[in-house]
């Protein structure tokens, strides 16, 4: 179920998602309508319209994880991370590009009890499930390369905290990549090297993952992580998506994330896309230059991603795009929700890892089952 919220300053596209008459989990993308305010009222409208909707339509869900994109960060972090909302959070320079400072994606679910554990990770408890949530993670090593592998090494004593591991339960990382253009390859060698030294490869599996332009306060901050894991998963229901007629393995161009992941839970099919670009089955740029032909070729290769999990874009509950060119912004909006009229969106500008690529998506998808 789609709806939109309007309070005061800003409104909530959102999907809900039902179990019969019973809401389990919604996706909120909130947006500041009056790009005129200030950054502290931007940012009052969209907790005071957030606040509105979980004290009272949702007052029986947990918000478990909170990404906040903004335009400033060095200047406007400091205002977010007094926050009381009790759940992971991330922080990321990503402008949005609809004229204001700050928008919101927020993942809440019914049924649940959440906890702040002293390693840093949010862990959200559904019946035989710890769900794990991390945000904002980062480190001051001296290059990307250094930060990613610092950045693996606290993560996986976070894990092991849990009686987890990064083969075995890690189902979703981000990295946000300050300057994408020079300090991708270091993250990438860093995550390669961190992969294969956990049996992680292209005959066992990778992890999916979106690898993007984004800042963090600091500029000494080269790479920020976001991760999700989930404790309590057997093998059997988790479910790797390659799109073989659209997509090729990453592990053929020197990367190493998997395209999608579905998990299997009885009573709900969880579905993962990675950061996906207007991309071919032998891993080279298609339409170059052309935004219009990029966007639908993109779109069409998370299709078929979808579309391998049992899924379809009427099962996605949110979209987030990554725009190269904030000149962009326009046209793919334009077509974005001329695709998908009542889907939560947010573009913002956020450069891909390859500069031909002129834009990228990544969303979640969530079908009711009986298994």
């Amino acid at each position: 179920m789609r709806k939109k919220y309007t309070y005061n300053d800003a409104y909530v596209e959102s999907t809900i998602v039902m179990d019969g008459c019973k809401a389990i989990e919604a996706h909120l993308i909130a947006h500041v309508s009056n790009p005129l305010l200030n950054y502290r009222h931007q940012l009052e409208a969209i907790e005071e319209a957030l606040s509105y909707i979980t004290k009272g339509e949702m007052a029986n869900f947990s918000p478990v994880f909170i990404r906040y994109f903004v335009s400033d960060a060095a200047n406007q972090t400091e205002l977010i991370n007094n926050s009381k909302l009790n759940c992971a959070r991330s922080v990321v320079e990503q402008p949005p590009l609809n004229g204001t400072k700050v928008a919101v994606w927020c993942y809440l679910m019914a049924g649940v009890t959440t906890t702040a554990l002293e390693n840093g990770l949010f862990a959200v408890d559904q019946g035989q499930y710890r769900h794990l949530w991390g945000g904002s993670a980062h480190n001051f090593a001296k290059n990307s390369e250094e930060q990613t592998l610092l950045l693996f090494e606290e993560y996986e004593k976070q894990l092991a905290d849990e009686g987890c591991t990064l083969a075995d339960n890690c189902l979703r990382t981000w990295f946000f990549v300050n300057d994408v253009d020079l300090n991708y390859g270091g993250v990438v060698s860093a995550r390669n090297r961190v992969f294969a030294s956990r049996g992680l490869t292209a005959d066992t599996h990778f992890i999916a993952s979106t690898g993007i332009g984004g800042r963090q306060a600091d500029p000494n901050v080269l790479a920020q992580m976001d991760t999700y894991a989930v404790k309590g998963l057997r093998k059997e229901q988790v479910k790797y998506l390659y799109a073989p007629t659209h997509l090729n393995r990453t592990s053929e161009y020197g990367v190493s994330f998997e395209r999608g992941t579905a998990v299997e839970y009885h009573d709900r099919r969880h579905v993962f896309i990675s950061g996906t670009a207007s991309i071919d089955n032998r891993g080279q740029i298609v339409h170059e230059g052309d935004i219009v032909n990029q966007t639908d070729r993109m779109t069409e290769n998370v299709g078929v991603l979808l579309r391998e999990a049992g899924c379809s874009y009427d099962d996605v509950t949110h979209i987030i795009v990554y725009l190269r060119d904030i000149a962009d912004y326009q046209i793919v909006m334009t077509i974005m929700k001329g695709k998908f009229p009542y889907m939560p969106i947010v573009i913002v500008h956020a450069p891909v890892c390859r500069p031909g690529w002129l834009i990228e998506m990544e969303c979640m998808a969530v079908k009711k089952i009986d298994n």
